[in-house]
């Protein structure tokens, strides 16, 4: 038959493929593969919502999670509108502007940046003021 001795017509048992969010299989990950960015985009964005309110949520944890390199993930999201941290950053600042004109939670400044993990209210009082054209006292005394 070959040359090969008993141990080299052994076969090898392959790795168990890991899935992630909607059973996409993240083991063989080809960022290139147009099909399947979408799906990986999506399994992040997903990861991510569930977990706004977590200190520790960062583009390398959802990495890991999704058992893709960070660089792959990188990749992924250059090919839409904004980076992923920028994706992150976009939806704290979105709840944290559902938060604050609540009339049950009134959260001040700092509140809300501590809420939503920024550095500190003036990067905070920044980054919403660039989304939403207003400041925070500002949005949450607007009419609804």
């Amino acid at each position: 038959m070959s040359d090969l001795g008993p141990s080299g017509r052994t076969r090898v048992p392959q790795r168990p493929a890991r899935t992630g969010q909607g059973g996409l299989v993240l083991d063989h990950f080809d960022d290139r593969e147009p099909t399947f960015t979408p799906a990986l985009a999506q399994a992040a964005k997903n990861l991510a919502d569930a977990r706004l309110a977590d200190a520790d949520l960062s583009p390398a944890t959802i990495a890991a999670h999704l058992h893709v390199s960070l660089r792959t993930l990188q990749r992924v999201f250059a090919s839409l509108d904004e980076s992923f941290s920028a994706y992150i950053r976009h939806r704290r600042l979105e709840e944290a502007a559902t938060a604050l004109p609540a009339p049950d939670s009134r959260l001040n400044v700092s509140e809300a940046a501590a809420r939503w993990h920024f550095t500190d209210s003036s990067h905070f009082l920044h980054a919403f003021k660039k989304q939403y054209q207003a400041t925070p006292a500002q949005f949450a005394r607007r009419p609804t």
